[in-house]
């Protein structure tokens, strides 16, 4: 019987959502503050063009603002600077282009061209150019309302100082993200554990494979947090204020690893129950309970190191757990004459020396705590 198979359309599509909701919920978690953030500063330098500068449509102050911030979780002085300054000269060109000679299609070559290089002498990074390009083809396709021939790039400036002020004030810590995203994508393995627990004790093959089908549909969680654990290590590489959380970051890195091996040992230990739990009626006792309780006290340790990873604490109640598991995990004791059984044991053990490696053990010590077979 496939794991598509046996559950319904409609299950497996609630499933699938379920899973991609929850990893909604967790991009949200992590940037629902720098949205805001921004917004509220796109919000300020709109009232300022408009109220202090009397500008009828200040509608370059929030764009600047928006650009220089938006939900990113590198607010360094340097790219904010970058990206408003982009804006800025941009607008600057597009403003004396059309000023000078007005509108039309060499004239917007002349601009882009004119910005762009002038981007690139003045800082090497690609963010201020391709912002000065941007805001120049805008600035020469839209026509002037109000404000004077430069009072677009008043506008632009008085976004790009507001964006640079919210950077300097409400400073972010890199951890935050790859934390969140952590936590909700071991979380799905945990969610993935305890339905073949749930399965095994009750020898519920609807169960199991909806366990499956959750496993299959946790990868973009896992690879979210994989990518945002890279971004953030090479972020705090290159940003002086941050190097103390780099040991930090670079662990995260290893364990999205872990963690991604550990996802695809449970994928084939789920994937191997459905046959036994099939089988489990017509051979009594096929799935022995003691799998069960293993794989459930596997799943109570994957939810301590979930909180763990989430929180930034040592995950030392995950790694104690895990090493009791790991040391009942004896196939000849769990399933006696049983091969079926111990085939599952096995590879139990597998996903539990990657929990373990996930949770700071050596791999020395991880291999150790296993009984010898």
């Amino acid at each position: 019987m496939s794991a598509w198979g046996a559950l319904p359309t409609r299950a497996t599509l609630r499933l699938q959502v379920g899973s991609r909701v929850r990893a909604g919920w967790a991009r949200v978690r992590s940037s629902w503050a720098l949205i805001l953030q921004a917004s509220l500063a796109a919000g300020i330098a709109y009232g300022v063009g408009q109220y202090v500068f009397g500008h009828e449509m200040p509608f370059f102050a929030p764009v600047a603002a928006w650009i220089a911030l938006g939900f990113s979780r590198d607010r360094s002085v340097r790219r904010v600077a970058e990206l408003a300054g982009g804006v800025a000269i941009g607008v600057a060109a597009g403003d004396l282009v059309v000023h000078l000679i007005g509108s039309g299609l060499w004239q917007m070559s002349l601009v882009l061209a004119a910005s762009a290089l002038l981007g690139r002498f003045l800082d090497r990074g690609p963010l201020l150019t391709t912002q000065a390009g941007v805001q120049a083809i805008v600035i020469v396709g839209l026509p002037q309302i109000g404000g004077g021939p430069f009072g677009r790039w008043i506008d632009a400036f008085v976004g790009g100082l507001v964006a640079l002020a919210f950077a300097l004030l409400t400073p972010t810590d890199p951890r935050r993200h790859p934390r969140t995203l952590a936590q909700a994508a071991v979380q799905e393995l945990a969610t993935v554990l305890h339905g073949l627990a749930r399965g095994l004790r009750t020898r519920s093959v609807e169960d199991v494979e909806a366990a499956l089908l959750t496993g299959r549909a946790s990868q973009p969680a896992l690879d979210e947090w994989r990518d945002s654990a890279r971004a953030a290590a090479e972020l705090v590489r290159l940003a002086p204020a941050h190097r103390r959380h780099r040991a930090e970051l670079e662990r995260l890195v290893d364990e999205a690893a872990m963690l991604d091996r550990a996802m695809r040992n449970a994928r084939v230990l789920v994937r191997r129950s459905v046959t036994a739990v099939d089988d489990a009626p017509a051979a009594s006792g096929h799935v022995e309970q003691g799998l069960a309780g293993a794989v459930e006290a596997t799943a109570h340790a994957t939810d301590d190191l979930a909180t763990a990873l989430g929180t930034g604490h040592d995950p030392r109640a995950a790694r104690t757990r895990l090493l009791e598991v790991a040391g009942a995990l004896d196939p000849h004791v769990l399933a006696p004459e049983d091969w079926k059984s111990q085939s599952l044991v096995m590879l139990l053990r597998s996903l539990v020396v990657d929990l373990l490696e996930a949770s700071g053990a050596t791999p020395h010590d991880a291999r150790a705590a296993l009984p010898e077979l």
